[in-house]
């Protein structure tokens, strides 16, 4: 059983900054990619950030430069800074891994619950 937990969305004025946390547990042998999406209401979700195993990185137009994406292989944690925030960034976001939960499994795709973030003054 693998669990993948957000936390440290929240309401933010615009211009300011969140760090948003998931932390995979449970059986896991190892993990691959992680990645942070976004859904607003009405709309698609959508790739926010993307951190391969070996910490190369990918972002989505709308956030290069502001968003920076992390992890802690040590902790299975993967972070999102969020900088410069704006109305539009508000959504709700999950983040999601590749994992093997052992030696020679299959590696499926595993997603957290979701966390709000509200950009708005």
């Amino acid at each position: 059983q693998v669990q993948l937990v957000e936390s440290g969305g929240g309401l933010v004025q615009p211009g300011g900054s969140l760090r948003l946390s998931c932390a995979a547990s449970g059986s896991i042998f190892r993990i691959y990619a992680m990645g942070w999406y976004r859904q607003a209401p009405g709309k698609q979700r959508e790739l926010v950030a993307g951190i391969s195993d070996t910490g190369s990185t990918n972002y989505a137009d709308s956030v290069k430069g502001r968003f920076t994406i992390s992890r802690d292989n040590a902790k299975n944690t993967v972070y999102l800074q969020m900088n410069s925030l704006k109305p539009e960034d508000t959504a709700v976001y999950y983040c999601n891994a590749q994992i093997a939960t052992t030696r020679g499994a299959i590696v499926y795709i595993y997603w957290g619950q979701g966390t709000q973030v509200t950009v708005s003054s």
